[in-house]
């Protein structure tokens, strides 16, 4: 193998699925596993075909699946104490799989043998070997994931590399080096890589886990030492604190470190499949993952931002569409005369460093955040604050008033909420009722209702997520509320913010905001076609 050559080993279908709230359907499976391919990904763990229906089914169904570069893998234990291979039924799901590369764990760690398989270390020794060259008479490929193998090493040098040699011995292809319990730090990872070199001449992989916050760090130095396979998963999910985050080893091997484990193109892909597992993981995708997050090439201070306008090196380590991301500039009360410009540049407005509205737009900005206005999560609100202050911003309809009721008739029955809304759209007035689940409910309800008759386009907007923060506690129920909406019309989503000391008012705040964002942008989008 090429000293420079790098393998992708992914685990995310079976040991990503041990985090907790994460459980992929047989589906979901699937369409991960295409995702995977499509970014170059050498070897795809599918599951544990021996464990559970789930996976069995996962097996079956990916083998009518075409994938371009990917070998699916099948995982599964050697067989168990006081049977041979053959006898063993995890061993037969394994062959059964349909798989040509399988990977078998074994116990390297002198405790484990004696402690949880309760049997001595000669016997471990002879279950790695057998089932090891029996799988080797069925497939074409075998790794060994040497369980527990740095604890191991600690505790017991000389076993631990003896179940490595009977890998060796059984003529498996690849002897994976594992770092089960997370605890392991890079300078031991680096030595002990040294030390089983000395008696190892197969290629070797490495699989650690995250609970010391060291698994990329560690799967990066162990290439270093000469490693040819890494094992992680998508966002490093994985039991406990996770496995190793191969959205972050994927970019730093191919551009810090010059390894082409993945081309150019697929290399852009990285963040969208990032975001693509999370989704159908049901988890919301963490800002600051390293490369793919939201935060990644975020920046907020106004002494950054200026640097960056010029050139983006001086706070940017890659450009981030290499990793198919992009940069951002957040507005809050940290911005600078720069953060104003950028975000003009980003929403097409035409503003000069040296017009004085620059400076307006900035106190502006400065006092509402002072006022408990957020607009990093409500960049429509601030869009709109910005063409308001350059006199761009047309008035689509005029409140004339609206009155909110929630009324309870009976001890156990459910509070009934009704608005009633008048609005003026040029010269006609709008006077209409809603009743909704809860006030601010019928109030969106009512509004809605109020001017779809004139705007027909608003009825492809929906509330995708509302969000209530209390600004300060010390004031009890009469306290600052800051409502943060985000809101969609299919084709993309936009931010709002309102703040009050009435939750109906901060509410309709960023309604109205949601509803002229909207307003706003099919205008822009009809005047660019005319």
């Amino acid at each position: 193998m090429d000293s420079n050559q790098v393998k992708l080993y992914d685990t995310t279908l079976r040991d990503g699925t041990q985090g907790e709230d994460i459980n992929f359907s047989v589906e979901d499976k699937i369409l991960i596993a295409k995702k995977l391919d499509e970014i170059g990904i050498h070897y795809i763990e599918g599951g544990w075909p021996g464990s559970n229906p789930k996976d069995l089914q996962f097996f079956q169904e990916i083998q009518s699946i075409k994938l371009s570069n990917a070998k699916i893998v099948a995982f599964g234990s050697t067989c168990r104490p006081g049977l041979k291979p053959e006898e063993d039924s995890n061993i037969r799901a394994l062959i059964d799989s349909g798989t040509q590369t399988v990977t078998l764990f074994g116990k390297s760690w002198d405790l484990h043998v004696t402690e949880a398989l309760n049997i001595n270390l000669e016997q471990n020794l002879k279950i790695i070997y057998d089932s090891i060259q029996y799988l080797k008479s069925h497939v074409s490929e075998v790794i060994f994931d040497a369980e527990h193998f740095f604890d191991g090493f600690k505790n017991n040098p000389q076993y631990s590399l003896e179940t490595l040699k009977a890998a060796q011995e059984a003529k498996a292809d690849w002897i994976v080096l594992c770092d089960t319990n997370g605890g392991t730090l890079a300078y031991e990872i680096q030595s002990i890589i040294k030390e089983v070199k000395r008696k190892i001449s197969i290629p070797l992989g490495i699989h650690v886990h995250n609970d010391t916050e060291m698994a990329v760090a560690n799967s990066i130095l162990a290439v270093k030492e000469g490693v040819r396979l890494v094992q992680g998963t998508i966002n490093g999910y994985g039991e406990r604190c996770g496995n190793a985050n191969l959205c972050s080893i994927i970019p730093t091997l191919k551009i810090k470190m010059g390894i082409d484990c993945i081309s150019d193109e697929q290399l852009k892909k990285i963040t969208e499949v990032s975001r693509f597992v999370s989704e159908l993981a049901n988890l919301p995708h963490s800002k600051s993952l390293p490369y793919v997050g939201e935060s990644a090439f975020a920046h907020k201070g106004g002494v950054h931002v200026s640097a960056i306008r010029k050139t983006p090196l001086t706070y940017e380590h890659i450009q981030p569409e290499r990793v198919g991301n992009r940069q951002r500039v957040l507005i809050s009360d940290l911005s600078g005369e720069s953060n104003i410009l950028y975000k003009a540049s980003e929403f097409g407005i035409d503003l000069e460093s040296k017009d004085p509205n620059v400076r307006k737009i900035l106190e502006q900005l400065k006092q509402l955040e002072h006022e408990g206005f957020q607009f990093e999560g409500a960049e429509g609100s601030f869009e709109l604050l910005m063409k308001r202050a350059l006199r761009k911003h047309k008035k689509f309809f005029e409140l004339l008033g609206f009155r909110v009721i929630v009324e309870k008739k009976e001890e156990d029955s459910p509070p009934f909420s009704e608005a009633t809304i008048m609005v003026r759209v040029g010269d006609q007035i709008e006077h209409t009722a809603a009743i909704g689940n809860g006030p601010v409910n019928a109030l969106d309800n009512a509004i809605r209702k109020a001017l779809e008759k004139f705007y027909p386009e608003l009825k492809e907007v929906k509330l995708l997520d509302f969000k209530v923060r209390i600004l300060s506690t010390k004031d009890g129920t009469g306290a600052r509320t800051r409502v943060l909406i985000e809101s969609g019309d299919g084709k993309s989503t936009w931010g709002t913010v309102g703040v009050s000391e009435n939750i109906i008012q901060a509410s309709w705040q960023a309604l109205v905001d949601s509803i002229d964002y909207k307003l706003l942008k099919e205008e822009d989008k009809s005047e660019s076609k005319s």
